[in-house]
């Protein structure tokens, strides 16, 4: 995702739940979400 920025803002303010607030790793951009059945996925962005 190249917009990890905006799309954290974007799926905040439409209500998913992050339970990590965005941090820099070596990798890059991450943000853990639920889904609505409680899974846990990430969000990415580039470096």
């Amino acid at each position: 995702m190249d917009d990890f920025d905006g799309a954290h803002e974007r799926m905040t303010a439409a209500g998913v739940e992050f339970v990590t607030a965005p941090r820099t790793e070596p990798y890059g951009k991450v943000a853990v979400f639920l889904d609505i059945t409680g899974n846990r996925w990430d969000l990415l962005g580039p470096a």
